[in-house]
């Protein structure tokens, strides 16, 4: 948990650029907004696996997938979202690098 915590930090300001609350899902994606219409919706949460290696390597297989998912987006939303979705997009991809290894 405290190696998350900067982690997961990171994820709340996310959310709370797209007009999110300060709770983040289990993915860390943004709310359903007007403005934030381009972020796909959020899948139910699988289970967490027992072992630290395994859960920090799913948490970071679904930050990389969502990474992708908002770099995606970026085609087909405006200026200011496009410029939002690609900043969060590559620090989903550098949580992914960095859960991974800590998986190691």
């Amino acid at each position: 948990a405290e190696r998350l915590a900067p982690l997961r930090a990171e994820v709340v300001r996310h959310r709370q650029a797209f007009g999110g609350g300060a709770r983040p899902s289990a993915q860390g994606s943004p709310p359903a907004s007007p403005s934030a219409s381009a972020a796909p919706p959020v899948s139910p949460s699988p289970a967490v696996p027992g072992d630290e290696r395994a859960a920090l390597t799913e948490l970071a297989v679904a930050e990389r997938a969502l990474a992708d998912r908002r770099a995606k987006a970026l085609m087909d939303v405006p200026g200011e979202l496009a410029r939002l979705l690609a900043s969060v997009a590559a620090a989903g991809a550098a949580h992914a690098y960095l859960l991974t290894e800590a998986a190691k």
